[in-house]
């Protein structure tokens, strides 16, 4: 495999920035001093100064003093309690000695990376309410450097510049269309001068996109929407991608996607390629999840692809679409790696992919053209994939629109693999994906109608709900794992895997030091050989983990770092199996490593404990029944599937409200806990909608209580 020359692209990078379109009147000045562009291109020192560590995002560290000899003899250097109690997933910076990360609620920090001591912390003060917006918890990946500043984006839809030394904003502006559809959870990258940042917001009423916006100043640059917009408008606004948006149009057949937004979100996975000048994205799901809820027939462009733009202007390039028709929330947001492999005696410069469809992707870069495909788990969503065009084949009985029944997807709408990042390692060449296997039912709804709050994806949650029956639940909770693969991306084939308790496994770092490390949702923080996958250390976290290690180095000591903190989707909606690896417990902090250290946690506060003791069940069959409906489509999101939540959000089967419908249209309609994130619902629900899902709650804490559940 051939190593990129880093000189050289370090030297021709200002060069490029210079000749950009229009001799450089977008106004866009690169740094010269702090973190520069010719500095997250080399991305060879200690430091760790972009979201996958260069613009590669290959997140792999040539620090090798911590190695498959040493690593027993790593410790807890220090750590910091975080006070934001919710999933943690970001991927800390390191610059100059000092480490930045943001938390839960788009909050920021910065510690002295040696000794943590903590130097300054900033809070945009999102709304609590933005919950309702948001699909999977108040989490942020990260922050990026540049120059002398950090940048964050909200989840209320903000992006936010820092100074680096004192943390004090420095400008501010809302990017995202409304604060109604659309959150940010991702990391901003940064390209050529430029802060590139999209957004989440595929299960609302949000049209995709992807941004640049001038670091120094938060203008504009360009913009791509990756959903046309309505045809009868003309795509002249589009501007050089009038073109591109006018063939998507073709692809979504009579269904009016605009009113609905179409999704196509980019939440994650933005990668810079400097050879090629290049910026690739992964697209989100369509929206609703159902096609023919709006009618939605066709390839659905440019949802659930991969995106290349000109990094300049924005202007198309290729996309190549990984699930055509998404109806299972196979989104292709997940991280992007880029590398140069030796692929039939030649060497191409690739993108490698691994989305929730279940496919490893080779795709060449410069083309967008598949090189190979392959299953890196079992899947039925498809026949297969045409090695000629590069298109699914979609499996009849996965177009469950169709066929007007229940489809059993495998694998789910959690993914093969989702948004917690792989890693590449040039040494062995192997690519560490952190691997759900895990099923997802899919019917759809009768007769749906949108409405203004809630996830609109047009299913039929109260249908496919988890039913009240021990065998049932020991066979899904059996059956839904996870693995720390390693694949050949060449070979397309698994070099190794180590089988896991549970699927929601944290991200991956692969060091020279022939390492990988990984927390996971059991708690445990662990390092690998990168060649076998023999287990050498482990750290007990006292929870779940999700984030992504990295590590730096300073004064010749090398450190490794990681979030903690269980959360994200899984915790919040998957129900009985939220706690299958033991992690539900949230402890949020930050923990750095180096050898010799012996740093102790504190002991983990006692668990509360709980018994359901729920009122008499009184509910009509009628009124339970339209309950399940209500309760599928408006609150399972947040409280957890068949009313059974995970460790975050509140679990409505012990809730003292359900006994009171007074209380419960306080809560739901008038919307008295709404700065605790729970919001009214009276634009889709009115008092006999309550009491329904009121009456159903409490059947099935009753039902719960009599399979002796707590």
């Amino acid at each position: 495999m051939r190593m990129k020359n880093i000189a050289l692209i370090a030297a021709l990078l200002p060069l490029a920035a210079c000749n950009m379109p229009g001799g450089g009147k977008s106004g866009v000045t690169l740094a010269k001093d702090g973190v520069t562009d010719a500095m997250i291109a080399a991305a060879e020192t200690g430091e760790w100064l972009s979201y996958g560590k260069g613009y590669d995002e290959q997140r792999y560290s040539k620090l090798a003093q911590i190695n498959d000899q040493t690593v027993g003899k790593l410790g807890l250097a220090w750590y910091s309690d975080l006070d934001t109690a919710r999933g943690q997933e970001a991927t800390p910076l390191m610059h100059d000695g000092v480490l930045y990360t943001s938390t839960a609620w788009s909050k920021v920090l910065a510690f002295d990376a040696k000794t943590g001591k903590k130097l300054w912390a900033y809070d945009p003060k999102v709304p609590r309410d933005t919950l309702v917006r948001a699909c999977c918890d108040a989490v942020n990946r990260g922050v990026a450097l540049y120059g002398d500043k950090v940048y964050v984006g909200t989840l209320d839809g903000r992006l936010v510049a820092l100074d680096q030394k004192t943390g004090k904003e420095v400008w501010s502006r809302v990017v995202v269309p409304d604060q109604k559809n659309y959150s940010i959870t991702g990391a901003p990258r940064i390209v050529k001068g430029m802060v590139v940042i999209g957004s989440g917001g595929a299960e609302y009423n949000a049209r995709g996109y992807v941004s640049a916006y001038d670091a120094q100043t938060g203008k504009t640059v360009w913009t791509f929407h990756t959903v046309p917009g309505n045809p009868a408008d003309g795509f002249d606004k589009e501007g050089v991608n009038a073109k591109a948006m006018q063939a998507a149009a073709k692809t979504w057949g009579n269904s009016n996607w605009w009113k609905y937004g179409g999704g196509g979100t980019v939440w994650d996975s933005i990668v810079y390629d400097p050879d090629l000048n290049m910026v690739y994205f992964g697209t989100g799901n369509a929206e609703p999840w159902n096609p023919g809820a709006n009618g939605r027939d066709g390839d659905s462009l440019y949802t659930s692809s991969i995106v290349a733009v000109n990094a300049d202007t924005g202007k198309y390039q290729w996309h190549y679409q990984e699930t055509p028709e998404d109806r299972w929330d196979f989104d292709s947001d997940a991280p992007i790696t880029v590398a140069t492999l030796n692929i039939d005696g030649q060497e191409r410069r690739v993108l490698m992919h691994a989305p929730k469809n279940g496919f490893f992707y080779v795709i060449d870069a410069k083309t967008g053209k598949l090189i190979s495909a392959k299953g890196f788990v079992p899947q039925n969503w498809t026949t297969g994939i045409d090695p000629e065009t590069g298109s699914a084949k979609i499996a009849p009985d996965a177009k469950y629109e169709k066929t007007g029944k229940p489809f059993i997807g495998v694998p789910g709408a959690g993914g093969a693999h989702s948004w917690q990042p792989m890693s590449f390692s040039p040494k062995t060449g192997y690519v560490y994906i952190p691997v759900n296997n895990a099923a997802f039912p899919y019917a759809p709804a009768q007769d749906w109608k949108p409405s203004d709050i809630g996830f609109q994806t047009a299913q039929d949650s109260a249908l496919v709900a988890m039913p009240a029956n021990k065998s049932a639940r020991e066979a899904a909770a059996k059956a839904t794992t996870g693995t720390l693969l390693a694949w050949d991306p060449v070979k397309q084939a698994p070099a190794w895997k180590v089988e896991q308790v549970g699927p929601w496994n944290g991200g991956t770092l692969a060091t020279a030091g022939n390492l990988v490390f990984q927390g996971n949702a059991a708690g445990d923080f662990v390092a690998y050989t990168a060649d076998t996958g023999k287990k050498l250390w482990s750290f007990p976290s006292q929870t779940g983990i999700i984030a992504a290690p990295m590590t730096y180095s300073i004064d010749g000591q090398q450190y490794v770092a990681i979030m903690v903190g269980w959360g994200g989707v899984w915790d919040i909606a998957t129900g009985v199996l939220a706690d299958k690896s033991g992690g539900e417990r949230n402890i949020s902090r930050l923990l750095v490593f180096k050898l010799g250290a012996d740093g102790k946690l504190p002991a983990p506060p006692p668990e509360a404990k709980r018994v359901l003791d729920p009122p008499p069940s009184t509910g009509t069959p009628e009124q339970i029944a339209r309950g399940a409906q209500l309760y599928g489509r408006y609150c399972s999101v947040c409280h957890g599937d068949a009313a059974v939540a995970g460790g975050l959000n509140p679990d409505l089967r012990h809730s003292g409200a359900i006994g009171s419908l007074d209380v419960m249209k306080a809560i739901v309609i008038d919307g008295q806990l709404h700065e605790n994130g729970m919001v009214s619902f009276k634009s889709a629900l009115n008092e006999k909608d309550v009491d329904d899902i009121r009456l159903y709650v409490i059947k099935r804490a009753n039902e719960d209580k009599a399979l002796g559940d707590k």
